[in-house]
């Protein structure tokens, strides 16, 4: 689905723009509900056409933070479900593509990612979200610099 996918944005959106395949079901090993997510990195100059283009082919994603150089948009009726994060390439939440590659580098990594999600299974989805979030910090804390472009 993620070529499917890639092949329908590519051309609609600004020169420059990298579709990328991220989240767990871009990692070998790495446990997932099943859900394909996806990072659009964009030039700062082209968030908004960007931004425009997927609010017209995707809903929303309401749970979700929206600032000048981030948005997330879902597709709740596909199956798998689809979720879209748009970044402004080197913006603060630009963060996708290399916790990812992160991921993809360390065996040890993905098995600690894996712990973490059975110790939240059946508990509330906040609290798991929370220990996901520290995680995700902590591993880009480690990780080479933002200007490394590494996403696959």
């Amino acid at each position: 689905m993620f070529a499917v996918v890639r092949r329908t944005l590519e051309p609609v959106l600004p020169a420059a723009t990298e579709i990328l395949h991220v989240g767990a079901t871009a990692i070998p090993g790495c446990l997932t509900k099943g859900d394909l997510d996806i990072v659009v990195r964009v030039e700062g100059q082209g968030f908004a056409a960007a931004e425009s283009c997927l609010a017209a082919r995707f809903a929303r994603n309401d749970g979700s933070v929206r600032t000048d150089d981030f948005a997330a948009f879902e597709d709740t009726g596909r199956m798998p479900h689809l979720g879209i994060q748009l970044t402004v390439k080197d913006g603060p939440l630009d963060v996708f593509h290399r916790f990812a590659a992160a991921l993809r580098a360390d065996p040890e990594l993905v098995a600690r990612y894996n712990a973490l999600k059975r110790a939240h299974h059946d508990h509330p989805m906040t609290l798991y979200r929370a220990a996901k979030d520290a995680f995700i910090a902590d591993v880009l804390q480690s990780c080479p610099s933002p200007s490394s472009r590494d996403g696959g």
